[in-house]
């Protein structure tokens, strides 16, 4: 029998069975990791698409919910894998997670459920066997760190929607959501309790991480070897932009099972340094210190990209926020210490215009999208 219309028109269940597969086994050995935080995946219930799960923990509880998209990144890992026969889809499968993670932590929960989406141009990406081993042991790898199951997920081949630019042959579209838990609930955090003299304590970034990815394709498009540029640092441009994420989990588990007096969390993703003025209140932040700045944003700078556009595009080597009163902002850091994350107290809230005075770089960032 010749293959169906629905086949011809690019829909081939049996192309996409390989990688579901592969996925389904990482997710069975991933169901156990919440329950150190008494959520429970119900293992007869988990399908292609859902799963139910519970909480049996003591504490009075609410959920928290988020959806994130990996953006461009993985063009980036299409490319090496073209030109270096590497696929660099462990460091994608981590940082898919990590870019949605981070959202979640910034309210206080814990990631304990992930469920992810694989949208290509059609089945046969999902047929490149290291390459989606690569993917599979990434997406693991994050939910291990972070505790958290995946026991469902969505690949689909998108045939009239999805068409990558250019070298790149085939690039799907990355995309998941996260269930956290705040347990017990009154450790929900939402920036309300923000106010004037708190301060600002920042957590290293370990590269670029997954936001500012766009700016960086632009300028490496322009260069002779474009990722195979190397860097001052001996790596290429393109090994220094797929560098995985770091993971914040542990950090706030560990700041929350202490009961500190935590007034906000903020991912330092989408809106670079100026997303500092998250609050839509007149405080005015001021950055009085800031960490050594990371080797790709650096180059950035040296081939021309404006500071302004730097300092309101990429996390300038601060992934992540912890704004607290003055008193607590040794015991945050001695948390990190031992929590093996490098913090640095960066500056303070003040009254006044909602802008971040970064006096490093003596510039006045305006609000995040302004």
């Amino acid at each position: 029998m010749g293959k169906s219309e629905y086949v011809k028109a690019g829909v081939d269940y049996s192309k996409a069975e390989p990688f579901r597969e592969s996925m389904k086994a990482i997710g069975k050995r991933t169901l156990r990791f919440p329950n150190r935080r008494n959520v429970f995946v119900d293992e007869e219930s988990i399908g292609s698409h859902g799963a139910i799960y519970e909480y049996r923990g003591p504490y009075p509880h609410i959920w928290c919910k988020t959806q994130e998209g990996l953006g461009n990144q993985n063009w980036i890992a299409e490319w090496m894998y073209q030109n270096t026969g590497k696929t660099y889809y462990d460091a994608i499968g981590f940082n898919l997670a990590q870019i949605i993670a981070v959202d979640v932590i910034a309210q206080g929960a814990l990631p304990v459920i992930f469920t992810d989406e694989v949208a290509a141009n059609s089945y046969d990406w999902g047929m490149d066997e290291l390459r989606s081993k690569d993917f599979a042991e990434g997406v693991y790898r994050s939910c291990e760190v972070c505790g958290m199951a995946l026991p469902a997920g969505e690949s689909s081949a998108l045939r009239y929607l999805v068409r990558a630019e250019l070298p790149v042959k085939d690039a799907p579209v990355l995309s998941g959501s996260i269930t956290g838990i705040i347990a017990p609930k009154g450790r929900k955090i939402t920036g309300k309790k923000l106010q004037v003299g708190d301060k600002i304590i920042g957590a290293s970034s370990s590269g670029i991480h997954s936001n500012g990815i766009s700016l960086v394709i632009k300028r490496a498009l322009t260069l002779k070897n474009q990722f195979l540029h190397k860097l001052p640092n001996g790596r290429t441009l393109g090994e220094e932009a797929l560098i995985p994420s770091r993971c914040y989990v542990p950090l706030v588990e560990a700041l929350l099972e202490a009961d500190l007096d935590i007034h906000a969390f903020l991912p330092g993703t989408g809106g670079g340094v100026s997303k500092i003025a998250f609050d839509k209140r007149p405080f005015t932040y001021r950055i009085k210190e800031w960490p050594e700045v990371p080797t790709l944003f650096q180059f950035m700078r040296e081939i021309g990209v404006l500071l302004n556009d730097c300092l309101t595009t990429l996390n300038w080597g601060i992934g992540f926020y912890i704004f607290v009163p003055p008193e607590e902002v040794e015991l945050v850091i001695g948390m990190g210490k031992k929590t093996d994350y490098e913090l640095f107290e960066l500056g303070q809230l003040e009254k006044g215009k909602r802008c971040v005075i970064f006096e490093p770089e003596n510039i006045v960032l305006p609000p995040p999208g302004e």
